[in-house]
Order: structure tokens, then C-alpha cells, then sequence
């Protein structure tokens, strides 16, 4: 059977079928920092993105738009570097943030992360690192190495401190790739040129060292070969063995000439170097000794970048088709890989042990019987300690080491065992016992305690069992770690533990009997039995019952301690746990009541049953308790009215936790009961509750009882917070009734519910002695009126002078008013008025007086207020009205008067006199009444006035409203009067812009005449004159010519532009003309009036430059180019050339042109103005001038020019234009237009453009100028990228001859690549076959195969598509074409090494019936050849059922080997059908994979003898001992049948044997037959059968046999047993041994250890150790003690 691989080879992803495109697949798009991400850079042509594969969801990439130079992601986290020429950022991807930027000095070559935190940047000249952290700034590690100038830098490297830094680079000499590496010491600071092309650091640490190696590893190669170099670098650590450098060859097939390593990862884990080739090739390396474990080819592509594989510690990497692959050791084949392939024991031994892997048991075990037997126990004890997978540590080892005395002065080799076990790893089970035993028994218990800190010993119970008898605490520690919770749980209980029982036993998920662990500790320890019972309880799910618990508490009536469990087990208040709730509160209320009301008081439980509670808490005497639990009326009502035995804040709070009519209920019962007493809690509950139980029942209730003292507590409770009107009122008529007048007052002045018409009808009748509630009320509410009555009539006048002196003397109109009412004198009423003193307001008096037409009364006290120089309108307007009415020269009085309010008096006079009223408004600026008086009477002269005074353009718009049907009389007098006779600029500027903007044109053009053209002070106004001409623009055009003519003091320019906007064209004109402005005169002819004559005209009269440029210019937008030139000329003005141009070119007017150039290129020397001459001398064919022209000095764009000549087909001037700029691309083409080829080849040399090269081969090709069509060819087909399309141009023109010729010419340029020898495979298959078998065995390495195959495979070129699919290693594809197409493809030894390689199984079995049909005498040959790897037993049952097994009798010789129960029973059918039974006794004997009975009865009834004695041979083979024996006594072969009953080693089989032989008198087997089954007769058998058949003679051999060996049994056991009595009566009698100067037993050194003070073999002193067998010790269980 093959050997299986080594390795694990897998493929993770293709990166196509997640969207990667494969032209973005390649070194420089394409990073892979880690196993984690990839990262590549896509272009499009939409734009630039980055696509993040996270290898861990690789179906669901991220793509960001990121445009840049380079990517590369964080080997650890979303962090992602961007490089943009010299700018550097990091971002982190998942909190979308910029961690770190920089911009550097020189462009970064090359970059990588070297840890989760640092980048490494290469520049052209150094090296620097850059870390994250902080704001830390890139720093220059080492400057580059001139050895690798001009190289690609394609990796950087670094030790795991960074203390060695590693540059690699490559470079193309001499038709191969050579590597360049730089070796940099951090602390040496120097550097070391090395040839080489990959290379990894590593640590290793070797066999004895105690810390690891910093080990280099790189490989080259060169012309002499591959190496492996494995090299320590810097000083070895202290106490290091320095590593032996390495140096291996690296082998390279033949037919990867050009292969070289492009990749390295080392393996920490398994000690393995991983080396990649540019060919696809993986090497594994041994890193120890450099041994090649494995090589062979993985990808057919080149894999560019390589990262560790952390999940297999291998190496994972991309290639060029996208695949990303991963190749890693395969743990449980690479042992038996070395073993049977590689044959290197010693490797494999090794690499087992360094790596703890299977697969070399038979090895270990062959070494360390060897060594044991050898008696080289020390190095025994290191095979077995150090075999991996512990698989020689077993008791029967121990057994071995403790059957092997020590030598007198030595360490036993069992202690020299459990030295090396106990310095390497853990001891198991039967090692720790085996050592611990002695060491207890010695009682070195520190020993033991020492082994379990240090975790050496593996616990057990057997372990612990043994150490419980001399400590139970370290026995505890055992079987903790052994995890036997029985016995853990016992200790704690017999060490007094009980508090860690439940927590172990809710760790590890054990369950006690913890009613039984309870029990015995409450008889111990009461106090700890209540802790361990909490820990029972204290999760959601109690761990025992608490009934049970609460009965064991109550056994021993301890009510204190079940009170304390319960509460805490009853904490979370389940339903479920109301039994336990009424018991715990039952046991207190009857012996601790105090404690009950506790529990009652946290209110801890709810499911208990509360009646039988609620009577116990009341014969307690816990009153408040009862209540909380009563529910029936009866009980609460006979138990509230007990209130001096209850907590009053409590029961408030009661009162809430009953119905309405419950608690008004109690409170009617607590009032009956002792309304003395419980009045003031009934006022408070009464307080809490009144919105619940409505205010007005509690009303109800106190008055029912009359305590309108009670009443009035309530209600002043809540009066302040009610807004009830009800309350308010019963609130003062309470406090009245219970004589408190001072709250009456308050309430009366504060409240704003009562009825304020109630209370007053109420305090009337109430007659109280004070009247002040009745003033308030009067007073809030505007009963004033009422309360002068009210008063005066019951001659209560006091209170009036009360009420306007303190109360509110702003009151006082209201009072004199309802004197007034009253006929009150008049006398008195003045007196009131003085008293008060003008607290009140005098408009309010007024009103009140002049409403009573009694005004005049006020008219001496108003006076004297003036007199006193009050202000006050009110006062003013009072005195005014008096005037008024009196006639008393009131037009004096409001001229002068500056106090009274003119609205209010003018609105006085508007009826009595309107001139007053105008006087009185206009004082005031009472604008709109002002209006509306002159409007009613037609006073519009002095409106007009007013208007024109007072400025306001509001005021104005308002009168010029087309509404105001006033408007016309208004303006007539603004006309006529106003405006002639102001004087003030002001007004006619706010008058005009009024008439304006109410857009009165006609109206305006009157004013303005008015003003400007009567030679008024205002007529050379310059404003006003451009209003004149601008609202006639807009009003009346007849006007504006006589205007502008008639005036000279006006803004012209901007006149002229209103005027043109408004199509008054020649107004404008004529303004321009006037003032001289002759530039935009003759734009007004140019744009509007649109008269170039007149333009023409005005232009020659004015001779004017800038007028000639207007006019060249509008001559060119006519395409008058002639003139417009002409002009441009006499306005010397070239501005306009790019115009001039672009019109002459598309009129074609280029003489004319040229005359304008020539002017222009005098004025400004432009690019584009020679450009421009040059194309004009091209176009009018002036070649003379041309070359003139470009041969002098000049600014001409040449290139452009020559350009827009090629695209017009002016091949001449563009012939001269590009040489004279030296392009010689373009000139190339331009001579193939013109025919001349060989011209055109000599620009393209010269030019060494691909796309020059191109053009001018193509030409030649469509010319026939196939010399001159090579030579280009030659240049273009080194180009992979433009091949295609030169061969398809050949090929569509049916040029295939020259274009063969032209690609074997090809062959031999320095560039040839691939593409150059797939095409001319190609062209090949179609159209020179012949030549295609010799062109693909010399070049099939630099061919695209799966491009040629298909070609081969359209062409019928079967014997070179087989031979390509072998190149390719497409194994199945090459054997199928054979199968398909024998007679052009197949030959027989190319078949079978093609075939043996197929991965498809199933092309074997088409092979083998390929052969049957066409070559079966060769069958066999093929057979061998596919035995490794074919199901044989598929295979023979294909040649059953085809009945061609004797055809492959030689295949199922060769493959027997396997013991394949197929091919067994198939080659011995053969051998029954031939007859031999010698052959088939041998594959029998040899091979016994088959099925032994089938075969057996078969041959039963075989007619020859020998197969009937084999049908016999297989019944004892499988045990059928009486079948075997039977058909041997059949056949009569007795010595068979004798040899096989003594086989069976079974009695009844011998003795039926001997009776046969006896029934056929055969007497000599008889005795023939005792001797051979001598041990399975019993004498006294044989005895009685000899006596009775009389054939004592044959029988008495065995007898004396037997007596014989009887007789020397029994003497041995008599020596046994005197033996025996000797040692015991020596034991007896040796006296015991003096143990004091023995060492101290210590085995924690290692292998080869003795005890203190005594010197081994070699004279080297052991510290620790047993002590040497002096004169012999006493032995236990093999051990020396």
C-alpha cells in the first residue's frame, strides 16, 4: 500500500469566485501580511478601490474606495497602512478613524508589518521602522547595501526581538535570477552582504540547552546549485551549546532549470523549514540536522506571497491564478513517513520526541528493550520517559525497572526512572503510586507536598486512599484534584469543613445526603449546623427539603437558629412556601412575640395564611399586626377604636388600605366611641384621605356630630390647597362660628374659590362687629358699589373713609360715584377727595363725574393740581375739556399746553370744532385722525401742509392710494400750495419719491415741471433733471428728445443705457453723440439700430481705434472677414486673433488670414499666433514660407500643427513640421502615407515606439514589404501584450508563411517570452504540423499548455496533446487521449509511467479494460504497475465477472503480499482449479485474509486426498477441532488427527481420539497418541482404558512417565518449604536497622541520581537521591527503602 504524504495540502480559496479580478492578481496589487487578511488593490475605470478578504468570512470581502500606491493590512486587527507616494496613513477599518499619517523625504520601494504595532519602510537608500504608538516618527534602522542597487526588494525579515534584520532583493543577470540579501545587527550596528533568495529567522531550542537559539535560515540559488544554510546568529545565551551551522543542498528537478526559492517559513512548533519555489515547488526541511523531509510541485503557478499558517503552524500563500493555498505537516503520517520512506530512524525518533507525535511505537520500543537489555537503564529510563504519547510509560515498565537490583554504590534504575519523569513532565497514575508508597512509608510527607504544589504527581483515588492514612488534609488536597467528590465530601465532614461541602459539591455537580451530613453536625455544633443549612437553601433551588430541615431544628427546640434558617431560606417570598411562612410566624407568636412583629414589620413574606396570623397577633397583643390582617368589618371596627394602643402615624397610613365606605365607617365609630379622644386622629386621617372620601361626606360626618371645632381643624388642613367653593365657604363660616375673624379675614383676602356673592350675602348677615371681611370681599370682587351703600345707610361711614384711607384709595372714583348716587354733599365728597390725596386715578374720577355731568365739580381741585405743576395728562385733559366747553380761549390753550393727550381732546373737539381738532392733532402727530377730520370737512390746503411737513412716506402712500377718492384735491393743493411755498430741499426730495413710488408718472411729470422748468430754486437740480427724463422714459417717449435737448445737467451715460433698455435707441444715440461718448455711440448703431453703413460711416468721421475695433468685430460676426480684417488693420488691434482665426478657418479665407497673422505676430508674440501662421502657410500650400518660418526662431506649437496637418492629409508640411521637432513616430507614419517604407523604418528605429513599430509594420504587410515588415515585427513580438494583434493582422491578410518566418526569427532575441512560443506552437497545429512535435520537445517549458492543448486538440494532434498533457502533469487527460486515439498516442512505457499518476482511480479500471480489448498479453505489466494504488479487490472481482482471472494470475502473485481477502480467495481458487494443493498449503500458510470455512467445506468434499487433508488444517485453524479431527479419522491421518486433538489442548477430543483408535484396534496410534496429547489425558483415564481393552504393555511408557514427573513435583515442594522455614526463622532473628544515618530520600534530580556525600562511577558527586543498599535493606514491592 502507498505511503501516505507527509503533508497536508488544502486550498482555501479562489479569489476569482469572489470577485478579484486576475489581472489584479500580482506582487504589486496583492499583500497578504498574515493568515488573517488579504488585501488587494483593484483599477477600474470608474475608480480605485481596495478589496479586504478577512480569511475568517473570506465569501464576504470588504471593499472601500481607497485610491493609492500600496495597501497592506495589520497581521492582527482591521488596521490597514496606505501609501500614496510619500504619504503614509493607517486607519482602523471598524472605528473608521486615522490613527497615524506621515509624509517622507523619498519614495518607499518596499514595506511591511513586522509585528501588530511596527512597519518596516524601504527607501532607495535606507531602511526605517515606523511604530504606532504614541506620535512616534518613522526611524532609520540601517542604511541599504550597495549589493542591492538596482535590485526588486521582495521581503524583509526580523528576529522575534528585532535585533537582526534581514533585507532581500533580486535582480535579472545573465538569463537568471540572483538574489541579494542584507544581514543588519541592531547591536553591533553593522551590516553583511549574502547572496541569497529567501530566508526566515526562527527560535529552537536544542536538546540540553536551557534557552532557545536565534537560528537563521535562508537558500540560494546559484550556478552551482541550490543551498540551505542554518545558522545561529549573535552570541549563544549563558549556559547555551552553541548550534552546529547546517549546510544541505536543495534540489532543483531538470526540468526547472530556472527555478529558484521565492518564499521561506519556518515552523516554531514542529522544527520545520517550509521552502517555496518559483516553479510551485514546497521543500521540507528538518531544522535540527537539515534533513530534506519532503519535496514535491503544489502549484503549477508561481505563489508570490507567503504568510505562517497559524491554525496548522504551516505556511499559507497566494499564487497567479488566484488559489490560496496552504501546506502543513500532517501530524499523524510524517513519523511512519520518515520511517518507511525516507528510512531515517534516527530522524523520525527524533522528530517524534521533539514534537510528541505517533507513528514510531515499534521504534521506541525496539530502542529502549535494546538499551534495557544492554543494561543501559539510564539511557532506558530517557527513551521511555521521553517516548511520545507516553507510550512507554506502563506499569510492566516500572515492573521491568523494579525486577533490576542497583548496583552497590549506585542509584536504583527505577529512581533514576522517576528522576527523569519527574524533571520532564507529570507522573500518571500507576507511577505516582508506585512512588509515593515508599516515600509515605518513610514518612517524607514534605515530599509528597512538595510533588503536588509542582504538580508532578497525577492524583487518584487510589492516590488519595494511600495518603489518608498518615494525613487527611493532604488526602483532601489529592482527591480534589482527582475530582472523587464522595471522598472529598467525607473528608470535609471529618475535617470539620461543613461550610465548603455545598460549594464543592455545586462545583463539580454532586449530590450528598445532606439530611444525614445536617443530622450529625447539629448534635456536634448547633451554631455551624445553622451555617451549614443556609448553604442548603441559599440558591433558587434548595438542595434538600426545608420542611425536613425546619424538623431537625425543632428536635432540639431550637426555635432561635430555625428562625434564623428560615428567614433566610423563605428570602424570596414563593408561593409555594406559604406553609413555611405561617410556621415560622406561628413559633414566634407564641414564644417570641417581639421577634414576630419584627418579621411582620420588614414585611419579608405574603403567603402565609393571614386569618389564623391576624388572631394570633391580637391575642398577643399586637394590635396594629391584627388590623393589618383582619379583612372582616366587624373585627377592624372593634379593634380601631382603641387608639391610645396604636400607633397614630400607623394608623393613618391604615385608613389608606381601606374602601370609602369602610373608613367613613370607622370614623363614625371612632367619634361615637370617645369623640374627646379620637377627635384629633379623626381630623387627621380625615386630612390624608379627603380626596378619596370626598370632602363634602366629611363634612357630612363633622357636622352630624356638631364639632364645628373639628370642622374648622379639617378644613383649615386643606382649605389652603383646595380650590373647592364649598370648602372655602364652610371653612369662613367655621371660623366665624368659632369666633377666629382673623381668619375669616385671611381667607377672605387670600382665597380665590368661594362664591364671592355667598360670602357677601353671609358676612351682611352675620353682623359682625368688624366689618373689614366685608370691605376685603367688596374690595376683591367690585361690590364697591354695594358696600357705600351698604355702609351709608347703616351710617357705618367710617368704614368709607376706612376703606379709601387704608383699604384702597384707588377705589375712590367708584366711591364718589355711589356718593354721588346717594346725594351725598358735595362738601363732603370735596373733603374725601383732598383726604385721599391723589392715590387714586384722576381719569377714572373724571370719568365718574363727568358720566354724572357734574365735571365742573372737579374743577377747582384740578386747577390747583396745576398750580402744584402736576403733569399728569389725565389733569390736563380734564382742564382741557373744561376750557373747551367754557369758551375760555381754548385755540391758546392747546398751542401751548405741551401735557394733554392730543388724540383725546382733538377726538373732544372733532363735533364742537374741527379747526381745534386739527390744532390739537397736528400737535400731536396724530396722523390718521389728523386725515380723516380734513377729509369730513374738506380741509385739504391744510392736509397738504401738513403732509409735505411732516415727511412720512408711510403717511404719503396711505393719501396717494387710488382708494382715497380725496386724491386729486390733495395733489391739486400739493401743487399749487404746498410745494410752492417750502423753501426746504427736504421736503420736495420726500415729496417727489412719494408720487414715485404711489407710480404717479403724469402726476409726477406735472410736479417736476413745476419745479424744473419754471425756473424755480431748484431748476439746475441734477437729480431732478434725471427724473424728469427717466419718468418721461417711462411715462410719455414724445417728451424725452425735447428733454434731453432743452437739458444739460443730467447724468448722460446712465440716461443713454435707461434709454436703450427702454428701445429708445436714438435718444440714446443722440445722448452719446452730444457728450462725445463715440465708443458706445457706435454700439448703439452697432447692436440696436443694427446699421453697419451708418456704423462704417460714424467709424470714418470719428477715426477712432477702439471705434474700428467695435467694428471688426461686428464685421466678423457677420462673416465679413475681408472687412473685419481690414478694420482690425486700421484699429492695429490684434485682441481678437483667436476669433479672427476660428471664423477665417471656417469661411477658409487663409490668404486674408495670413495678412492679419503677419500684423498680429508684429503686435504679440503668441503660441497660438504663430501656431496659427504656420497652419495658414500649410494650408495655402506656402511650403517655401513654412520652412522658412520653423526654421527661424519662433513660439509655434510644431507638434500640434503637425498633428492637425497628418489628421487633414497634408502629408508634406506635417512631413517637415515633424522633423523639424524630431518625432519620429509620427513622421514614420506620415512616410508611409507617402509611400516611402524605408524612410518610415528608419523614423520608427529611431522613435522605438511599440505602437511606431506597429503602424509600420502594418503598412509594410498591406504593401507586401514583408522584409521591411519582419524587421518591425522583430520589435513588436518581444511585447506580449501587442502580439496578439499582430499575429491576427498577419493572419486575417493570409500571410502565415511570412508570419512563421517572422516568429522563429524571433525565438532567438533576448526578450523571447512565453507567449512568443505558444503562438508559433499555434500556428503550428494549423498550418506546419510537421514541425510542431520537435518544437514542442525543445520549448514545451516556455509554452502556455492549456493554450497549445487546445490548439493540439483542434488540430487531431493526438501524439503532441498527449505529450503536452504529461508536461502539464494533466495525468487523466494524457491516459484518456491514449485510450481514445491508440494508434497515433499510445506507447506502452509512456502508458504505464502516465498512468500511475492519474488522481482519478477509475481511469485504472479503463486502463485494465483498454488492455483486455486491444494488449491483454500485457496486462500483467500494467497490473503491477497500478497495484500501489488500486482497489484489488474491485479489481478481482472485474476479472470474476469477466472470467479472466487465470489472464492475471501473475498481477494476484505479485499484489498477495497485501493479504487481500479478495485476491487470497481469488488465487486460491485458481490454485483448487489447477490442482495445486502444494501452492495452495503455502498461500494459505502465508496469507490468511479469506474466508477459511467457506474454503474448508469446499475442499471437505474435494476428491483428492491432500485437499480434504487442508479442508482439515483450516477446521483446526479455526478452532473446530471435532470437524478437524473427524475428517482426519475419516481420511485415516492419524498423525494429523493426533496433532491436532494435542492442539486443542482439550481432554474430551484426546480421549474420544484414543477410544477410536481402541474401536479400530489400532493399538500403536493408541500409545503414539498418549505421548502427544501427553498434557491434556488424565492418568486414571488412560489407566482404566488399558485395563480394560488389556493393553497395559502400550500404556505403561505414559504411566512411568507420569509417576516420574509426579515424583519430582513433590520433592520440589518439600525443598520450597524448607526454604521457606529458613528466611522466616532468619528474618526473626535480624535485628532492625539503624535508619538515623540514612540520607534523606529526595527524587527530584533527575536520571542517574545518589544520595548526598557519595560518588558514583565516574567520580561525580549527586546531591539528591536515594541512599545506596548498604549491606542490603528489606525490599518492598522492588523498591530499595
Amino acid at each position: 500500500m502507498t505511503q501516505a504524504l507527509p503533508i497536508r495540502f488544502q486550498e482555501h480559496l479562489q479569489l476569482t469566485n469572489v470577485g478579484i479580478q486576475p489581472s489584479n492578481i500580482s506582487f504589486n496589487t496583492l499583500t497578504m501580511e498574515s493568515d488573517k487578511f488579504i488585501c488587494i488593490r483593484e483599477k477600474s475605470t470608474e475608480a480605485a478601490q481596495v478589496v479586504i478578504i478577512d480569511m475568517a468570512d473570506p465569501t464576504n470581502p470588504i471593499r472601500r474606495p481607497i485610491s493609492g500606491d500600496s495597501a497592506i493590512m495589520n497581521p492582527a486587527s482591521k488596521v490597514i497602512a496606505l501609501k500614496a507616494q510619500k504619504t503614509l496613513q493607517i486607519f482602523n477599518i471598524e472605528m473608521k478613524t486615522k490613527i497615524k499619517a506621515h509624509t517622507m523625504d523619498q519614495e518607499i520601494t518596499f514595506w511591511k508589518w513586522i509585528s501588530s504595532n511596527k512597519l518596516a519602510l524601504v527607501t532607495e537608500n535606507a531602511v526605517f521602522h515606523w511604530s504606532m504608538d504614541g506620535d512616534a516618527q518613522p526611524t532609520k534602522m540601517f542604511d541599504r547595501h550597495s549589493s542591492l542597487n538596482g535590485s526588486q526588494i521582495i521581503n524583509y525579515r526580523t528576529d522575534l526581538k528585532q535585533n537582526w534584520l534581514l533585507l532581500i532583493g533580486i535582480s535579472a543577470q545573465q538569463n537568471r535570477v540572483v538574489g541579494f540579501m542584507q544581514l543588519y545587527s541592531v547591536e553591533r550596528k553593522a551590516s553583511q552582504p549574502i547572496d541569497g533568495h529567501a530566508a526566515a529567522f526562527t527560535q529552537f531550542k536544542m536538546e540540553g540547552n536551557p534557552e532557545e537559539s536565534t537560528l537563521f535560515c535562508f537558500a540560494v540559488r546559484n550556478a552551482q546549485g541550490g543551498k540551505l544554510h542554518i545558522i545561529e546568529v549573535g552570541q549563544p545565551a549563558t549556559g547555551n551549546q552553541p548550534f552546529t551551522k547546517k549546510n544541505v543542498d536543495v534540489f532543483f528537478p531538470a526540468e526547472a532549470q530556472n527555478d529558484f526559492p521565492v518564499a521561506m517559513q519556518v515552523s516554531e512548533k514542529h522544527g520545520v523549514i517550509y521552502l517555496i519555489t518559483k516553479y510551485g515547488y514546497v521543500h521540507l526541511y528538518d531544522i535540527e540536522n537539515g534533513t530534506c523531509i519532503f519535496m514535491n510541485r503544489i502549484s503549477g503557478d508561481t505563489i508570490f506571497v507567503t504568510a505562517p499558517h497559524e491554525a496548522t503552524n504551516g505556511i499559507i500563500g497566494v499564487n497567479r491564478k488566484g488559489q490560496v493555498l496552504s501546506v502543513s505537516v500532517d501530524e499523524e503520517n510524517i513519523i511512519p513517513y520518515i520511517s518507511n520512506v525516507l528510512q531515517n530512524s534516527d530522524l523520525a525518533l527524533r522528530m517524534a520526541t521533539r514534537n510528541n507525535l505517533a507513528g514510531a511505537e515499534e521504534l521506541f520500543v525496539r530502542k529502549f528493550n535494546t538499551l534495557f537489555q544492554g543494561g543501559q537503564y539510564s539511557e532506558a529510563a530517557k527513551v521511555a520517559a521521553n517516548a511520545p504519547k507516553g507510550i512507554l510509560r506502563t506499569p510492566q515498565t516500572i515492573q521491568k525497572f523494579q525486577q533490576v537490583s542497583a548496583q552497590p554504590g549506585q542509584t536504583s534504575p527505577l529512581l533514576q526512572y522517576f528522576g527523569i519523569l519527574l524533571d520532564q513532565s507529570q507522573l500518571n497514575k500507576f507511577e505516582s503510586l508506585e512512588l509515593c508508597r515508599p516515600v509515605l512509608s518513610q514518612g517524607r510527607k514534605n515530599l509528597l507536598e512538595k510533588w503536588l504544589k509542582d504538580d508532578k504527581l497525577e492524583c487518584s483515588e487510589e492516590l488519595g486512599d494511600l495518603v489518608k492514612q498518615t494525613d487527611p488534609t493532604l488526602a483532601l488536597s489529592v482527591y480534589l484534584r482527582a475530582n472523587v467528590p464522595n471522598k472529598v465530601i467525607q473528608c470535609f465532614a471529618e475535617t470539620s469543613q461543613f461550610q465548603k461541602i455545598v460549594l464543592y459539591a455545586k462545583k463539580v455537580g454532586y449530590t450528598p445526603d445532606y439530611i444525614f451530613l445536617l443530622r450529625n453536625v447539629m448534635r456536634v455544633n448547633p451554631d455551624q449546623g445553622l451555617a451549614f443549612a443556609q448553604m442548603l437553601v441559599q440558591d433558587d433551588e434548595p438542595m434538600a427539603d426545608v420542611s425536613q430541615i425546619v424538623d431537625i431544628f425543632l428536635e432540639s427546640n431550637l426555635i432561635q437558629q430555625c428562625t434564623a434558617f428560615l428567614l433566610d431560606a423563605l428570602k424570596n417570598n414563593r408561593p409555594t412556601e406559604g406553609p413555611l411562612q405561617t410556621r415560622l410566624l406561628e413559633m414566634n407568636l407564641v414564644s417570641a412575640p417581639q421577634v414576630a412583629d419584627a418579621i411582620l414589620g420588614n414585611q419579608m413574606f405574603t403567603h402565609y395564611d393571614r386569618a389564623h396570623i391576624a388572631q394570633l397577633c391580637e391575642k398577643a397583643g399586637l394590635l396594629q399586626r391584627a388590623l393589618e390582617h383582619y379583612t372582616d368589618m366587624y373585627d377592624i371596627k372593634r379593634a380601631v377604636v382603641h387608639t391610645h394602643l396604636l400607633n397614630s402615624e400607623w394608623l393613618v397610613n391604615f385608613f389608606g388600605s381601606l374602601s370609602v365606605e369602610d373608613s367613613l365607617e370607622c370614623l363614625k365609630a371612632m367619634l361615637t366611641a370617645n369623640l374627646r379622644q379620637n377627635l384629633q386622629i379623626v381630623v387627621q386621617i380625615a386630612t390624608k384621605y379627603h380626596e378619596q372620601l370626598s370632602t363634602n361626606a366629611l363634612i357630612d360626618v363633622f357636622e352630624s356630630f356638631k364639632s364645628f371645632e373639628g370642622l374648622f381643624y379639617f378644613l383649615g388642613s386643606i382649605v389652603n390647597f383646595s380650590q373647592e367653593p364649598e370648602v372655602h365657604f364652610k371653612y369662613i363660616q367655621a371660623a366665624c362660628k368659632t369666633g377666629q375673624i382673623k381668619e375669616v379675614e385671611r381667607i377672605c383676602r387670600e382665597s380665590n374659590c368661594y362664591s364671592p356673592e355667598r360670602v357677601k350675602n353671609f358676612l351682611k348677615e352675620a353682623k359682625l362687629t368688624d366689618q373689614l371681611p366685608l370691605i376685603i370681599v367688596c374690595d376683591r370682587f367690585d361690590f364697591v358699589h354695594d358696600l357705600v351703600l351698604y355702609l351709608y345707610r347703616n351710617n357705618l361711614q367710617k368704614y368709607i373713609e376706612i376703606y379709601v384711607q387704608k383699604v384702597n384709595p384707588s377705589r375712590l372714583p367708584v366711591v364718589i360715584g355711589g356718593l354721588l348716587d346717594v346725594d351725598c354733599a358735595e362738601d363732603v365728597i370735596k373733603q374725601l377727595i383732598l383726604v385721599v390725596r391723589g392715590q387714586f386715578s384722576t381719569d377714572e374720577l373724571v370719568e365718574e363725574v363727568e358720566k354724572r355731568n357734574r365735571l365742573k365739580l372737579l374743577q377747582s381741585w384740578l386747577e390747583s393740581r396745576v398750580h402744584e405743576g402736576v403733569t399728569e395728562p389725565a389733569t390736563h385733559n380734564a382742564i382741557a375739556k373744561i376750557y373747551i366747553d367754557a369758551n375760555n380761549n381754548p385755540e391758546r390753550f392747546l398751542k401751548e399746553n405741551q401735557h394733554y393727550d392730543s388724540k383725546v381732546v382733538g377726538k373732544y373737539c372733532e363735533k364742537r370744532d374741527p379747526h381745534l381738532a386739527c390744532i390739537a392733532y397736528e400737535r400731536g402727530h396724530c396722523d390718521r385722525e389728523l386725515i380723516n377730520v380734513c377729509n369730513d370737512n374738506s380741509l385739504f390746503k391744510n392736509e397738504a401742509r401738513y403732509l409735505v411737513q411732516r415727511r412720512d412716506p408711510e403717511l404719503w402712500a396711505e393719501v396717494l392710494q387710488e382708494t382715497n377718492q380725496y386724491r386729486r384735491q390733495l395733489i391739486d393743493q400739493v401743487v399749487q400750495t404746498a410745494l410752492s411755498e417750502t423753501q426746504d430741499p427736504e421736503d420736495i426730495s420726500v415729496t417727489v419719491k412719494a408720487f414715485m413710488t404711489a407710480d404717479l408718472p403724469n402726476e409726477l411729470i406735472e410736479l417736476l415741471e413745476k419745479i424744473v422748468l419754471d425756473n424755480s430754486a431748484f431748476s439746475d437740480h441734477r437729480n431732478l433733471q434725471n427724473l424728469l427724463i427717466l419718468t418721461a422714459i417711462k411715462a410719455d417717449h414724445t417728451r424725452v428728445m425735447d428733454y434731453i435737448t432743452r437739458l444739460d445737467n443730467y447724468d448722460a451715460p446712465d440716461i443713454a443705457n435707461i434709454a436703450i433698455s427702454s428701445q429708445l435707441y436714438e435718444e440714446a444715440f443722440a445722448i452719446f453723440k452730444k457728450f462725445d461718448v463715440n465708443t458706445s455711440a457706435i454700439q448703439v448703431l452697432i447692436e440696436h439700430i443694427t446699421n453697419l453703413d451708418r456704423a462704417y460711416e460714424f467709424a470714418e468721421r470719428c477715426n477712432e481705434s477702439a471705434v474700428w475695433s467695435q467694428l471688426a468685430k461686428a464685421q466678423l460676426q457677420q462673416s465679413l472677414v475681408k472687412e473685419a480684417i481690414d478694420s482690425y488693420i486700421k484699429a492695429d488691434d490684434p485682441t481678437a486673433y483667436i476669433d479672427v482665426v476660428q471664423t477665417a478657418s471656417q469661411t477658409g479665407q487663409w490668404e486674408d488670414l495670413v495678412r492679419y497673422l503677419v500684423m498680429a505676430r508684429k503686435k504679440a508674440r503668441e503660441s497660438y499666433v504663430e501656431s496659427e501662421l504656420v497652419y495658414a502657410y500649410a494650408k495655402t500650400n506656402r511650403l517655401a514660407d513654412l520652412e522658412e518660418f520653423i526654421a527661424a526662431p519662433n513660439h509655434a506649437d510644431i507638434q500640434k500643427i503637425g498633428d492637425r496637418c497628418f489628421d487633414e492629409g497634408m502629408f508634406e508640411p506635417a512631413k517637415l513640421l515633424y522633423n523639424n521637432v524630431s518625432n519620429f513616430a509620427r513622421l514614420a507614419i506620415t512616410l508611409v502615407h507617402l509611400k516611402e517604407f524605408q524612410g518610415a523604418v528608419e523614423s520608427a528605429r529611431k522613435a522605438n515606439s511599440t505602437r511606431t513599430w506597429k503602424e509600420v509594420c502594418f503598412a509594410c504587410v498591406d504593401n507586401e514589404q514583408f522584409r521591411l515588415a519582419q524587421n518591425c515585427g522583430l520589435h513588436i513580438v518581444v511585447h506580449a501584450d501587442e502580439l496578439e494583434d499582430l499575429i491576427n493582422y498577419y493572419q486575417d491578410r493570409g500571410h502565415f508563411a511570412e508570419l512563421i518566418n517572422l516568429l522563429e526569427a524571433a525565438l532567438g532575441l533576448e526578450r523571447a517570452h512565453m507567449g512568443m512560443f505558444t503562438e508559433l506552437a499555434i500556428l503550428y497545429s494549423k498550418y506546419k504540423t510537421e514541425k510542431m512535435r520537435e518544437h514542442l520537445e525543445l520549448f514545451w517549458s516556455r509554452v502556455n499548455i492549456p493554450k497549445v492543448l487546445r490548439a493540439a486538440e483542434q488540430a487531431h494532434l493526438w501524439a503532441e496533446l498527449v505529450f503536452l498533457y504529461d508536461k502539464y502533469e494533466e495525468y487523466d487527460n494524457a491516459v484518456l487521449t491514449m485510450m481514445n486515439h491508440p494508434t497515433e498516442a499510445w506507447r506502452e512505457s509512456h502508458f504505464k509511467d502516465v498512468v500511475t499518476k492519474v488522481a482519478n482511480i477509475e481511469l485504472y479500471y479503463k486502463a485494465i479494460q483498454f488492455y483486455l480489448d486491444y494488449k491483454p498479453m500485457l496486462l500483467n505489466d500494467l497490473l503491477v504497475v497500478l497495484s500501489p494504488r488500486m482497489d484489488h479487490t474491485r479489481a478481482v472481482n472485474f476479472f470474476s465477472k469477466m472470467d479472466h482471472l487465470k489472464l492475471v494470475k501473475g498481477y494476484l502473485r505479485s499484489v498477495q503480499n497485501l493479504n487481500n481477502k479478495a485476491i487470497n480467495e481469488a488465487l486460491n481458487s485458481l490454485l483448487i482449479q489447477e490442482e495445486d494443493y502444494t501452492g495452495l498449503r503455502t498461500s494459505i500458510d502465508a496469507f490468511d485474509h479469506f474466508d477459511t470455512i467457506s474454503l474448508a467445506q469446499s475442499l471437505e468434499k474435494h476428491e483428492l486426498i491432500e485437499f480434504r487433508r487442508i479442508a482439515a488444517y483450516l477446521y483446526k485453524s479455526n478452532n473446530r477441532w471435532k470437524q478437524s479431527v473427524q475428517l482426519c479419522k475419516k481420511d485415516k491421518l492419524y498423525r494429523d488427527a493426533m496433532e491436532y486433538a494435542a492442539e486443542s489442548k482439550t481432554s474430551d477430543i484426546a480421549e474420544e481420539l484414543l477410544a477410536w483408535f481402541l474401536e479400530e484396534g489400532n493399538h500403536d496410534c493408541f500409545a503414539a497418541c498418549l505421548f502427544h496429547c501427553y498434557d491434556q489425558l488424565n492418568p486414571d483415564v488412560i489407566l482404566e482404558l488399558a485395563w480394560r481393552h488389556n493393553i497395559m504393555d502400550f500404556a505403561m511408557p505414559y504411566l512411568i512417565n507420569v509417576m516420574r514427573e509426579y515424583v519430582g513435583k513433590v520433592n520440589k515442594l518439600e525443598e520450597a518449604e524448607t526454604k521457606r522455614k529458613e528466611e522466616i526463622d532468619t528474618t526473626e532473628n535480624k535485628p532492625m536497622m539503624n535508619m538515623i544515618g540514612e540520607p534523606q530520600l529526595m527524587i527530584t534530580a533527575g536520571p542517574g541520581v545518589i544520595a548526598p556525600g557519595y560518588t558514583n562511577a565516574a567520580g561525580y558527586t549527586n546531591n539528591i537521591g536515594y541512599a545506596p543498599q548498604a549491606g542490603g535493606m528489606p525490599s518492598y514491592q522492588g523498591y530499595g527503602v
